[in-house]
């Protein structure tokens, strides 16, 4: 999404440089993060600096929000807003059923983050696990139906792939119809000036 004054996309490896000085400003692993660099949203200002960024790994159906950044403390809440509507649409987008974080502010626990009871940890992908703070989560959709629209997704991704098959062999035999044509009209021409180069030598004074 864009603003009159930010611009919130995901991270290049042009931000690279821009991210960096953020990890270390927040005392982040940057080594690390800069291997997963594509993980991160980011949010440019109208002179192209990094006003915040915010990491959405991706596991399976399960994302986690993770090393939110900001270039100024007093722009936090207003970078986390904007940072929030753009993790919400890459969310969808992957189709993912759940959202866990270990952000504490209360932003996010206005957002419908709430404390993972034990039976809802286990589910949390262990990709994600290792740090000790506390775990929120937020559900997106319904677990049981995520399969079913997966199977949709992909009977829909197949008849799209069928009719492009159809559509390239019809193409293709509309160019071999008309490459025959050419062929034969070539075959005839070559044919008429043959019979007229003879029938011009047979005409010739001996």
């Amino acid at each position: 999404m864009t603003t009159p004054n930010f611009q919130v996309r995901r991270a290049t490896i042009e931000d690279l440089p821009k991210l960096a000085s953020l990890w270390q400003q927040e005392n982040l692993p940057a080594q690390e993060l800069e291997k997963r660099f594509k993980e991160f949203q980011v949010v440019e200002g109208a002179g192209g600096e990094l006003a915040a960024a915010l990491g959405l790994q991706v596991a399976g159906a399960e994302g986690r929000l993770h090393s939110e950044m900001f270039a100024r403390a007093e722009q936090a809440d207003a970078m986390r807003e904007l940072l929030w509507e753009r993790a919400r649409v890459v969310a969808q987008n992957h189709g993912l059923v759940r959202l866990w974080t270990q952000f504490s502010t209360p932003f996010w626990n206005h957002s419908g983050f709430r404390h993972a009871a034990p039976d809802v940890l286990e589910k949390l992908p262990s990709v994600f696990a290792g740090d000790p703070h506390p775990w929120r989560f937020l559900q997106l959709k319904d677990e049981a139906g995520a399969p079913v629209s997966i199977d949709k997704e992909f009977a829909l991704f197949r008849e799209m792939e069928k009719e492009r098959t159809e559509k390239i062999f019809r193409q293709a035999k509309v160019l071999k119809m008309i490459a025959l044509v050419v062929v034969l009209a070539v075959f005839g021409l070559v044919a008429f000036f043959v019979l007229s180069w003879f029938r011009a030598r047979g005409k010739m004074p001996g």
